[in-house]
């Protein structure tokens, strides 16, 4: 499978690179560090993978807790269109359930989230996520999953009972079919919950090694990518090791 952007849509080189600078100018940054040598300042998301991880972490206590952070969503209004500096990057799953600010306890600007039904990366998404690292300089990606999922669910009654689904889920499944199956072959309790776990792992691997950008960010530890699964029931996440 193609992981290219610009792979397979008769897009030359030039046009390319063109694209790539007006993404940059349209986001009104490059990596978000300060340049050595340059009286450029840190942006605000320069705060590094691991303080980005606990900061969700810890948002994601308080939202457990019912205790938000106090916040004025109209404050930052004008001052967000100028420019964005999310600190981290979420592939989430489009149930309407699951909503990653209030997860995490985020307000507007802070999460940039790429959501379908599944939470896997298709090539939409890898570009999606591509830019948040490479143009808005998010230091984190993360895959997250949620229990009693729906796509989950379908590519399990198609993996075991041959169900035909209708218009173009079958090709949903598709991308999630693997993780079913993978978790079958480790015969589980609780099946549903296996392919769930294995769905967040295969996509943090393929984001891992997703080539040309997210690799190379990865490997050279500017961004980290990490796996979790939401619990719907008590709102807790729990983070893959």
């Amino acid at each position: 499978m193609c992981v290219s952007t610009y792979c397979n849509h008769g897009v030359t080189r030039r046009g390319a690179l063109t694209a790539a600078a007006g993404f940059a100018v349209a986001a009104g940054v490059g990596r978000a560090t300060a340049t050595e040598g340059s009286a450029e300042q840190p942006k605000p998301n320069a705060i590094g993978a691991d303080a980005a991880l606990r900061r969700l972490m810890e948002g994601n206590a308080r939202y457990v807790a019912n205790k938000p952070a106090h916040r004025d969503f109209s404050a930052g209004r004008a001052e967000r269109t100028r420019s964005q500096y999310p600190i981290a990057a979420v592939l989430s799953c489009a149930d309407s359930r699951v909503a990653p600010e209030f997860v995490f306890d985020e307000g507007p600007g802070d999460l940039f989230v790429v959501r379908l039904a599944g939470n896997f990366a298709n090539d939409d998404g890898l570009a999606s996520l591509e830019y948040a690292v490479k143009f808005l300089g998010v230091p984190l990606v993360l895959v997250l999953g949620h229990s009693n999922c729906g796509a989950i669910a379908a590519t399990i009654k198609v993996v075991e009972d041959n169900a035909e689904l209708p218009g173009h889920l079958p090709g949903l499944v598709q991308s999630i079919k693997p993780a079913v199956e993978a978790a079958k072959a480790k015969s589980p309790h609780d099946l549903l919950a296996a392919a769930i776990k294995e769905n967040v792992a295969l996509n943090v691997n393929r984001l891992e090694t997703a080539q040309p950008l997210l690799a190379n960010f990865a490997q050279t530890k500017q961004v980290k990518i990490v796996g979790g699964v939401y619990d719907l029931a008590n709102g807790t996440v729990g983070l893959l090791s």
